[in-house]
């Protein structure tokens, strides 16, 4: 199934979950998938939704943009009826990434996972097909404990993607490469300031981007050159035939949003393989 753009061109439509057109069971597209983390920004309500109430916001983001990361799932996590009301305010090919419940990482600091994995899943399964990765953000204080890190990415079924942030340097090691290998887990590329902070490891079978924090004039924007960089790296590191879900995470003055759609616009000019980048504004 074909989705039209505005420039008359077409772009495959996918099932954001596992990254594949639906006509393609078993092969995964290449895709750069370009959102924000968080759609429910008070000062974006003139700048991007036009003064449109609250309720109406997701519809206007998900037309516009066809995946976002639910950064507050964080601070608390939503019931499971919420979770289903965003897969029915969504269209098919939308992808829903979630943030862990802090309780999990910050609290629990890993410790004991199945009861806190096994409810954020009866919740976030809901989205049914929207459901995109799930990211870990470890607590900056957090040093490398490998075996919790096992520990918790096993309760995960083989279908739910899972992104792992960590912030201690610590975590970089071979043997945490190793088991984010292992149990297919993508660890998430991270910026602040437009440079890596994280190792730039492949180690799942899609790829997770966070961008937090440009150095661009306006504050927290990013600059063509920084935006260029991203792009170069992801088209060098994932092959075509690997989704890559990239989020900004700099709201203030809907930086997120302008970033986004600057991004989309190199990768779709910069990506001379076969890498799709989806729409945005």
């Amino acid at each position: 199934m074909m989705r039209g753009l505005a420039d008359g061109s077409a772009k495959p439509l996918i099932d954001r979950r596992t990254g594949m057109e639906p006509a393609a069971a078993g092969h995964i597209d290449g895709m750069i998938l370009v959102g924000t983390s968080g759609w429910q920004y008070r000062d974006w309500r003139d700048r991007f939704y036009g003064g449109l109430p609250q309720r109406c916001w997701l519809e206007h983001y998900a037309a516009r943009f066809v995946t976002v990361e639910v950064n507050n799932a964080f601070y608390r996590l939503p019931e499971r009826d919420t979770f289903a009301q965003w897969r029915a305010r969504t269209p098919d090919d939308f992808c829903v990434a979630v943030k862990m419940s802090r309780f999990l990482t910050h609290i629990k600091r890993l410790r004991e996972p199945t009861e806190p994995v096994e409810r954020f899943l009866s919740r976030a399964t809901a989205l049914g097909d929207r459901l995109g990765p799930v990211l870990l953000q470890l607590p900056p204080t957090l040093r490398a404990d490998v075996g919790a890190l096992d520990a918790t990415l096993a309760l995960f079924p083989p279908e739910v993607r899972v992104a792992v942030e960590p912030r201690h340097p610590s975590w970089w090691t071979d043997e945490v490469r190793e088991t984010l290998t292992k149990r297919g887990a993508a660890l998430c590329w991270a910026d602040r300031r437009g440079r890596p902070v994280t190792p730039l490891w492949r180690t799942a079978d899609f790829g997770y981007v966070r961008l937090h924090e440009g150095a661009a004039n306006p504050r927290p924007r990013y600059g063509r050159a920084a935006l260029t960089s991203w792009v170069d790296r992801i088209a060098t590191t994932y092959d075509d035939a690997t989704p890559v879900y990239v989020y900004f995470n700099n709201d203030p003055d809907a930086a997120a949003l302008t970033d986004a759609s600057a991004l989309a616009r190199i990768a779709t000019h910069r990506t001379h393989r076969t890498h799709r980048v989806t729409r945005t504004p």
